[in-house]
């Protein structure tokens, strides 16, 4: 039988989406490197080629699920009519991954991955902050805005709304997260000089994905 010789990049990708696969179902934890290569019917040294660690391996599968759940965010861009304020809602439902990713995410909770969820967490954000940009840019198009640095706003908000409610950067106690959940809506009213109440929905979402 002809030995079946691919691309670089198409193995690296085949380990990746076989260690996402593994890691969500038999969680993170409990899956060996030696499970991913009897997973794909390959050797030690091709894993370990592309990847000398679990820990990397992971940090490749969260690199994954972030640019498949950006590339799934700009579609929805193109392909959602509305206003701005109704697009930022459908954009910030679309960006919650943890539904579909509970198991892998969780592996980014254990001691000594915090710098790693950190790291990721900021390169989602910079990927996320030019989509919520354009937004607002259509919102102080539409006057319901208005703001001078759309991409700038974006940034802050992402930044505080994530690293201030993230149970996996701190255990924040469930005041601290309430607390924030109703003083946010009014923080980002303000920063974009928004009318009163048009954030609200922010509250809900804060409290039911924490």
């Amino acid at each position: 039988m002809k030995r079946v010789v691919k691309k670089p990049a198409d193995r690296r990708c085949e380990i990746v989406h076989a260690a996402r696969h593994l890691f969500q179902t038999q969680e993170y934890d409990k899956t060996t490197m030696q499970d991913v290569m009897s997973y794909l019917g390959i050797a030690k040294g091709t894993i370990y080629h592309y990847f000398d660690s679990k820990e990397a391996l992971l940090e490749a599968v969260i690199e994954n699920i972030v640019d498949t759940n950006i590339e799934h965010m700009q579609s929805l861009m193109q392909d959602t009519p509305g206003t701005a304020l109704e697009k930022i809602q459908t954009l910030i439902a679309a960006g919650d991954i943890s539904a579909e990713n509970e198991n892998i995410l969780e592996g980014l909770h254990r001691q000594g991955n915090y710098a790693m969820h950190a790291r990721l967490l900021a390169a989602t954000l910079i990927k996320q902050a030019p989509l919520y940009a354009e937004l607002i840019r259509q919102g102080c198009d539409e006057g319901v805005f208005q703001t001078d640095n759309p991409l700038e706003c974006a940034e802050f908000v992402l930044v505080g709304v994530q690293f201030l409610t993230d149970l996996g950067i701190y255990p924040w106690s469930q005041e601290d997260l309430r607390r924030r959940a109703l003083a946010f809506p009014l923080l980002i009213e303000q920063l974009l000089k928004a009318p009163p109440g048009s954030f609200q929905f922010m509250y809900k979402h804060i409290t039911m994905t924490r």
